[in-house]
């Protein structure tokens, strides 16, 4: 597929697969009673998805990472752009992913790391679109990191790709789909165990894996018993939300309030006793 044809195609896909999975939340619910418009979708679709992620493309790709190969001049460097396109996006899929695995599991040890991801487990309703809910910093952290390497060294055609990848399968594993991947688990991450590292409480020491289970597995942070989660979000009842009981134009205001909230939240002074998740070593059922 030429990149031009791609260019129109990824988007293409990731607004079909959004389609597709609300339509599988109607019918095959993980937790019944979900509505489509729940809690903060405003803010998770219009001002975390299309606002925010439009300018921190920019800021990523055109200025960072854009003045890294200007500065670098890795353009004369072709020893990955000469590999076959399928072996590029496997590569680059399987190396973030181990390195989105410890950083997210470090997140979690770390107090100062935690703020960043707080926004991402704000959420008491999880589906399809809840993943979208990261903080500017977080993204500015991991995307810089995940797309340097890609832009700077591989071909054009394997950001689009792996993007596309990216965004399908992160709204598949935080989908509220009742799903049972079986033996699949084991190896392809599911919204069965990432629901569970969505959860409040237990889930903040689980499951920290995003496409392959098998970190998770190897490294005994792996939680998939037959119940379900009771609640998901954060432990603490101060962070900045939204709500569902206004009226539709109210609760526009009040999801964009919500967002500078969310936002400015991390800079607030941290607290000696701030709490994160404990550093138990959790049970694999």
């Amino acid at each position: 597929m030429s990149l031009e044809t791609l260019q129109w195609v990824s988007p293409l896909v990731i607004v079909s697969s959004a389609i597709i999975y609300v339509i599988l939340e109607r019918i095959f619910p993980y937790d019944k009673g979900l509505p489509i418009f729940r809690e903060g979708f405003f803010n998770d679709l219009v001002l975390y998805t299309l606002i925010q992620s439009a300018i921190l493309g920019i800021v990523i790709n055109d200025w960072i990472i854009n003045n890294l190969r200007i500065f670098f001049g890795t353009d004369s460097i072709t020893v990955v752009r000469n590999l076959p396109l399928t072996i590029q996006v496997i590569f680059f899929l399987i190396i973030h992913d181990i390195y989105i695995y410890f950083f997210h599991r470090w997140q979690h040890r770390n107090k100062w790391l935690f703020r960043t991801h707080e926004a991402h487990h704000s959420p008491r309703q999880v589906d399809w679109l809840a993943g979208s809910r990261s903080h500017f910093v977080e993204i500015l952290i991991n995307q810089t990191i995940e797309y340097a390497p890609i832009l700077l060294f591989a071909s054009p055609e394997v950001a689009l790709w792996k993007g596309m990848l990216d965004a399908v399968w992160g709204m598949y594993i935080h989908s509220n789909i009742d799903v049972r991947s079986g033996v699949l688990q084991y190896v392809i991450n599911g919204p069965e165990m990432h629901r569970w590292h969505h959860s409040k409480g237990k889930g903040n020491t689980v499951n920290f894996a995003t496409k392959i289970a098998i970190w998770d597995w190897i490294f005994g942070t792996a939680y998939l018993p037959n119940s379900k989660p009771k609640a998901y979000g954060l432990t603490s009842d101060d962070y900045p939300l939204s709500t569902t009981s206004t009226p539709f134009f109210q609760r526009i205001w009040d999801d964009t309030k919500s967002y500078v909230l969310q936002t400015a939240y991390l800079f607030r002074p941290v607290r000696k006793s701030i709490k994160i998740e404990p550093k138990n070593t959790p049970v694999v059922n």
